[in-house]
């Protein structure tokens, strides 16, 4: 479960695991859930099993790391595209091996994707973690309004994003405020639902989502729009956060 990924934002992808179950409305079509129906993988769900990968697999991210030494930016690694790292199924032992990974890999960029942001708190461990990109998925404003809160309370990280994929419903990313602190997304990545029966984003929600951005200085990134139809000249912008010096 570990592979060089055809996901335009990143470069590997890596899954200590397999496992999950659905938490909100962009869960409904969880295409993690079709693949481990199709392999027999796991069961999905709240009784389902979480299935740690091998250990071979588990040795992937050195060498990528290896292989990324004086290299003119650390490569991305999404992690984990078939399970969810703060899932409470998910056993600490697991997930504090994982945590002893991305610290033995600083030639790698993790980016870490929930939908359990509440569970940071006592999941994710102290830092800082210079190397580790914390993002929540928010289909339409109603999760936004929940979860970028949870997320923008992480001071430990140098990128903090959104997935807003699939886009359910309109987004506006807007900021909150964290202590002294008025915080907005660092990078927002957008797509429509694809694969049969896809849920349908206007290119009006998009574009609205961008206009945002620019307003907040968000990186923004067009994954795709619905069923992977071509994307619009004004929407094709594909941005990276600036993080520094590296």
């Amino acid at each position: 479960m570990a592979e060089n990924s055809k996901i335009e934002w990143t470069d590997h992808t890596f899954n200590p695991w397999i496992g999950c179950q659905k938490v909100s409305p962009g869960c409904d079509r969880c295409y993690a859930e079709s693949l481990a129906k199709r392999y027999g993988w796991v069961e999905w769900g709240p009784h389902g099993e979480r299935k740690r990968t091998s250990a071979a697999n588990w040795k992937k991210p050195r060498q990528w790391a290896a292989a990324a030494r004086g290299a003119s930016r650390r490569p991305r690694v999404f992690c984990a595209s078939l399970a969810d790292v703060f899932d409470n199924q998910v056993p600490d032992d697991w997930r504090k091996d994982l945590f002893d990974l991305i610290a033995a890999t600083p030639e790698l960029d993790w980016l870490l994707l929930t939908k359990r942001p509440e569970n940071l708190v006592r999941m994710f461990p102290t830092g800082p973690w210079l190397n580790v990109w914390l993002g929540t998925t928010c289909e339409d404003q109603e999760r936004y309004d929940r979860r970028w809160p949870l997320l923008a309370a992480q001071s430990n990280v140098p990128v903090r994003f959104i997935s807003y994929e699939p886009a359910i419903g309109p987004l506006v990313p807007h900021g909150v405020v964290v202590g002294n602190v008025f915080r907005t997304p660092d990078w927002l990545i957008c797509g429509g639902e694809s694969g049969h029966g896809a849920r349908y984003m206007p290119a009006e929600w998009a574009e609205q989502a961008m206009w945002q951005c620019e307003v907040n200085m968000t990186a923004f990134f067009m994954k795709q729009m619905t069923g992977k139809k071509p994307i619009p000249p004004q929407l094709m912008v594909r941005e990276f956060p600036h993080v520094g010096a590296r």
